[in-house]
């Protein structure tokens, strides 16, 4: 709210069931009203942000869209595919502009590390490694419900992590998936009622170019957070890398051998961009960005991950090739 009231947006309406929530927000609008969402929707509003439990997105975001309301998103849009896909529909039938809260890729870091791969500078990509590793984890009791959240840290963090790779590599279709999903370091059992807070993947995509994930909840990797994004082409590399466990700066290098070059470096303000970037597209045209789809492929490569990871046991193979299964 902040970054869109400094964009020069205007607040005209809050609706927020928890007291102190609805405080702040009000000493940053004091002229906004208190509202239902159910009266929120029956206002003449231009868009909506949605920041509210994954559960309650896609039914609150076709909610409004249906009364041609532009919808910005929390994220994940969806807990699925065809929760995503049915925000989508809703979106492309209104012809309404739909976003999501997909924040990193508005880094500078980020940036520079799209353009020099988009322009060619490192030439064929053939690795890509990205880990979002916290060592937290919510505080929200619903984060750890299935049917609420949708997932654990995959859904969480992850989902950060797939976007930056797919938007980086420009989009290519996901072909396959192959995962480990762990809660206190040992395998999920049972996803509709336990969710991970450990998660490795690995992504094919069309190309071959090998897209691994690592993120977590609550890793003693020593530091408040580990955030990092690491493409590896033909002519050298480059990354993004959170600086001393934030959560927040962060530089890009680029890597030619055993030698570096800084990209970029703190300070970078890109906490409210990705909402500012909504809103400004929203005055310009409030119709259905086809781009949007990419939100569709997104939720699907999740769903791949988790169909992908074993339930309840780990295979692996003796050196005789007979497969042992760890319970």
């Amino acid at each position: 709210m902040q970054a869109l009231l400094a964009a020069g947006g205007e607040a005209v309406a809050i609706c927020d069931p928890d007291a102190d929530n609805l405080e702040a927000a009000s000493a940053l609008a004091s002229t906004a009203s208190h509202v239902s969402f159910g009266e929120m929707l029956a206002m003449p509003l231009d868009g909506i942000v949605i920041a509210t439990p994954s559960a309650l997105h896609a039914g609150q975001s076709i909610d409004a869209l249906n009364r041609g309301i532009a919808v910005f998103c929390q994220k994940p849009l969806g807990r699925d595919a065809p929760e995503v896909r049915a925000v989508l529909d809703a979106a492309r039938h209104a012809d309404r502009l739909i976003g999501v809260d997909l924040s990193y890729r508005h880094t500078a870091a980020m940036q520079a590390i799209h353009n020099l791969i988009t322009a060619g500078s490192l030439g064929r990509i053939f690795a890509v490694d990205l880990v979002f590793h916290n060592a937290y984890g919510p505080d929200k009791a619903w984060f750890y419900d299935p049917a609420l959240s949708g997932g654990g840290c995959l859904m969480d963090l992850g989902v950060h992590l797939i976007d930056l790779a797919l938007w980086v590599l420009g989009r290519p279709p996901v072909l396959g998936a192959s995962a480990t999903l762990l809660r206190g370091g040992k395998p999920i059992r049972d996803r509709k009622g336990e969710v991970e807070d450990f998660a490795l993947a690995e992504l094919q995509v069309e190309g071959g170019v090998p897209v691994r994930i690592a993120c977590s909840w609550r890793l003693p990797a020593g530091r408040d957070a580990v955030i990092s994004a690491a493409f590896y082409g033909s002519e050298g590399g480059a990354a993004m890398t959170n600086i001393a466990g934030s959560f927040y700066d962060f530089s890009a290098e680029r890597f030619a051998g055993t030698t570096s070059e800084v990209l970029t470096a703190p300070p970078d303000s890109w906490g409210g961009r990705a909402a500012v970037d909504w809103m400004t597209k929203l005055a310009t045209d409030p119709s259905f960005d086809p781009q949007a789809d990419h939100l569709g492929a997104l939720s699907e490569a999740i769903d791949q991950i988790y169909a992908a990871a074993p339930a309840g046991s780990i295979a692996v193979r003796d050196r005789t090739s007979r497969p042992i299964i760890i319970g």
